[in-house]
């Protein structure tokens, strides 16, 4: 979707979270990276060819009662 340098990976890479954000809407709990990729605060994403990803719940939860 975007081009800069040095290029984000792509939404279907293993890394696609290290993607730079474009648009961070915290108060609905989602941001869109520039690989196009939707992720959720609730760990959850959607990826730009449809694919749902679930929530790893298990691994929010372990970092909410870490903080």
């Amino acid at each position: 979707m975007y081009h800069h340098t040095p290029a984000c990976p792509s939404a279907e890479a293993t890394d696609h979270e290290a993607a730079a954000l474009v648009a961070v809407h915290a108060d609905q709990g989602w941001a869109l990276r520039c690989n196009g990729a939707l992720t959720f605060d609730d760990t959850g994403e959607i990826l730009p060819n449809g694919t749902i990803i679930a929530p790893r719940r298990a691994a929010a939860a372990t970092a909410s009662a870490a903080a």
